[in-house]
């Protein structure tokens, strides 16, 4: 069974997938993300299609559940993955600035792509990382879905900046960095293309942000330098989380880009990434419990300026463990 599902109540789509439940365990020393597995060539960055996607490019009939009241549709769209080194146990901090450049342009490459389906609406890139999110294969790697639908939490922002730029004549985005640049406080890293920030608002105490300084509506729309500058700062973001605690900090990292075949978005919407690390303290977990998860009342149990300063240690812990003779 799988299919998408339609909920009336929130007017989202579901992606119902029971063929993901049947992904068997991989035998203990073998992993199919590696060359010596057999199953991928020699590579650095590369490409590869989900073994259990959650949508497809050629959907089966949606199974004959739906009514005229229950909506069904086919689960169109792709899934992939995006595997980041060839070496099973590397660290995104171990990567050259090269490296997570070419990682960069297959980011790019892979979107350019999937949005050049016109049944495809946003192409999300993410990557979840470390077993309190349930990842279970250690190689290190990301995922790219392409959705046939505009998914709720992109609809809310892009509507909420769409209406601000029609009441004001800026980008919210734009507005929202100069401001938190203004206040200094949360603001953790800067370079000449990106800034890296904890939001004023963020729901989780770890939840850093990078935006572009340069008003940009997809990753495709970084030049050759922006792209270079991209990579070495989300490297840099993911080592000043693993310096925060002393270990391989896990997080779900999400680029938001523009929605795709839906129109025009170049003035009101701007390319940031978010992460939400799933951590509270070294020891402790932020779970979402009833609040957040029923009614999507946000609670944060820190306060932003202080974690932003925790944060701006861990940078500078990360920057001189980098300087370090290897």
């Amino acid at each position: 069974m799988a299919e998408l599902r339609w909920n009336p109540f929130l007017k989202d789509w579901t992606m119902v997938a029971s063929n993901r439940q049947d992904r068997p365990q991989m035998p203990k020393d073998w992993c199919p993300f590696c060359p010596s597995s057999g199953n991928v060539p020699e590579y650095e960055v590369m490409e590869y299609d989900n073994d259990f996607p959650a949508l497809l490019t050629a959907p089966d009939k949606p199974d004959p559940v739906g009514t005229d009241f229950f909506r069904v549709a086919p689960n169109y769209g792709k899934c992939e993955v995006i595997l980041y080194s060839p070496e099973h146990r590397a660290r995104m901090t171990q990567l050259s600035d090269r490296h997570m450049e070419k990682l960069v342009h297959l980011w790019c490459s892979r979107f350019a792509a999937l949005r050049a389906d016109p049944k495809i609406k946003y192409v999300f890139i993410f990557e979840n990382r470390g077993k309190a999110v349930g990842v279970t294969m250690p190689h290190p790697h990301g995922q790219i879905y392409a959705y046939p639908f505009l998914p709720k939490k992109m609809a809310l922002e892009t509507d909420s900046a769409k209406e601000y730029y029609e009441q004001n004549k800026r980008c919210l985005f734009c507005d929202f960095l100069q401001k938190e640049k203004e206040a200094k406080k949360r603001i953790l890293f800067q370079n000449r293309h990106f800034t890296v920030l904890l939001p004023f608002f963020s729901a989780y105490p770890y939840g850093v942000s990078i935006l572009s300084n340069i008003h940009r509506q997809y990753i495709t729309d970084f030049t050759p330098e922006e792209r270079h500058t991209l990579g070495v700062t989300v490297r840099s973001t993911v080592g000043m989380l693993d310096s925060l605690f002393g270990f391989q900090f896990p997080y779900m990292m999400c680029m938001h880009s523009a929605p795709v075949n839906l129109g025009d978005y170049s003035k009101t919407f701007h390319f940031h990434i978010e992460f939400y690390p799933p951590m509270r303290s070294a020891e402790k977990l932020k779970y979402n419990a009833s609040s957040e998860t029923g009614v999507w009342a946000a609670c944060n149990p820190t306060c932003p300026e202080n974690t932003a300063e925790e944060l701006r240690q861990a940078y500078r812990q990360y920057l001189t463990e980098k300087e370090k003779p290897k």
